[in-house]
């Protein structure tokens, strides 16, 4: 079975991100952050945790009664694989667009920041003056 991010719902990212930053994680802990920062009932939390193991993005291990969560899926591939998906339905015209409005609404570190003007400095150089549209496969502008 294959682990595909683009069906990770918005509830089951947020189990994810917990399992991401602490590692395999047992239900207990799990259930513990996550009603720190959502509303949610144990029996939500565990509910998403089965859809996820379902899915093929966590896997467990049982001691005991009790559970432990891993992931099958890297968090850094599921932002790319989810990124990707998002922006292959959009026109190609309006990628920049998006883009900007997304690094306006970001708080970005000084570092990411450099880096993003070191690749836009190195990708200038190669850039056409007008991204051609993807929407029909007639001649659209648009």
């Amino acid at each position: 079975m294959t682990v595909n991010a683009t069906e990770i719902t918005s509830s089951e990212w947020e189990i994810m991100r917990v399992i991401w930053t602490k590692g395999p994680t047992d239900t207990n802990d799990i259930i513990a952050i996550l009603q720190q920062k959502r509303d949610w009932t144990e029996s939500t939390i565990k509910t998403l945790l089965r859809r996820l193991v379902n899915k093929n993005i966590l896997t467990t291990t049982k001691a005991g009664r009790q559970f432990t969560y891993h992931a099958n899926l890297d968090e850094a591939d599921a932002m790319t694989e989810t990124v990707d998906d998002v922006f292959g339905r959009l026109c190609n015209m309006n990628k920049g667009a998006a883009i900007i409005d997304l690094i306006q609404s970001s708080e970005l570190s000084q570092a990411d920041i450099q880096k993003m003007q070191a690749l836009l400095a190195e990708k200038i150089k190669t850039a056409p003056e007008k991204v051609a549209c993807n929407c029909l496969p007639d001649d659209c502008d648009c």
